[in-house]
């Protein structure tokens, strides 16, 4: 009827399909955890993968570190064939051993090797928590320690880029046998006068906290980065006392003296090479 066509229609939002949901690529936009802007993936990686908003640090895998820290992004690599073992038989390691490579695209959880950066050469050890959540078995510590021993006998700066929740449980004592052989590598390190730069990025926590990490002539941190021994859960639980909003974060941690300075992502690699530039031997000086 000619009534019913001049009828308004009700309107209806339209939702997608999922075959259309499906045509859109995916990783083409980031949400901030911090402040929930939403972000063009590429503009995120053209500022280091930084907020724009509110200047928080998106968490970075080993082969980013590399890329926005080395010149050219360029490493080469140590020990590249390394991968861990099921020493306990530990019920379904060596399974999720296999997913935790396939998910992340490493072998194992740090990616050791020597490049440069600004023209300084330098050893590197850069941890990646998207491999077991950075945690420390026998690979991860025996890497290190070979390249603090690279470091030894190249003469060579040594950088370590942490980030972990500890120690790796499957592997038991074989991983916590690692913070004492990393930390004697270190010293060793130190008494023939090398230079070690630790820098904590988030969060570094456990077995890596009390080891190595920690042990740094000149220990730098990104803002916000989580860094202590244990969670802040469990202290609360154990002292019953409400801590500070920041406890354990990098300024909290600048505060009371156990880190030498704060350092924003897009100035890490000019800070790191100012530091190379200052303990630098030049030609002709022992």
């Amino acid at each position: 009827m000619l009534r019913d066509f001049f009828q308004k229609k009700r309107k209806y939002a339209t939702i997608p399909s999922e075959r259309s949901k499906k045509d859109i690529p995916e990783g083409i936009m980031s949400k901030c955890p911090k402040c929930g802007k939403i972000i063009f993936s590429k503009e995120l990686d053209k500022n280091c993968k930084v907020c724009m908003e509110c200047g928080y640090h998106f968490r970075l895998n080993a082969v980013e570190r590399i890329h926005y820290t080395l010149d050219d992004g360029r490493i080469f690599e140590y020990d590249s064939d390394m991968i861990s073992e099921d020493p306990l038989e530990f019920p379904g390691y060596k399974e999720k051993l296999v997913k935790q490579a396939e998910k992340s695209g490493l072998k194992d959880a740090v990616v050791t090797g020597e490049g440069t950066i600004n023209g300084f050469p330098v050893v590197v050890a850069v941890m990646s928590f998207d491999f077991f959540s950075g945690s420390m078995g026998s690979v991860v510590g025996e890497k290190i320690t070979r390249a603090i021993e690279h470091a030894h006998q190249k003469g060579y700066p040594l950088l370590i880029f942490s980030t972990s929740g500890g120690a790796r449980m499957q592997e038991s004592i074989l991983s916590l046998m690692q913070m004492a052989k990393t930390s004697a590598a270190l010293k060793k390190f130190s008494d023939a006068g090398g230079l070690f730069v630790s820098i904590f990025t988030d969060p570094t926590l456990g077995g890596v906290s009390a080891s190595f990490a920690t042990l740094g002539d000149i220990i730098l941190a990104e803002p916000g980065s989580i860094v202590g021994f244990t969670g802040r859960i469990v202290i609360e639980q154990t002292i019953r006392q409400k801590l500070p909003d920041n406890f354990q974060t990098a300024e909290f941690n600048l505060e009371h003296g156990h880190i030498d300075k704060v350092v924003h992502r897009k100035e890490m690699k000019e800070t790191l090479a100012q530091i190379l530039d200052l303990h630098a031997v030049k030609k002709g000086e022992s």
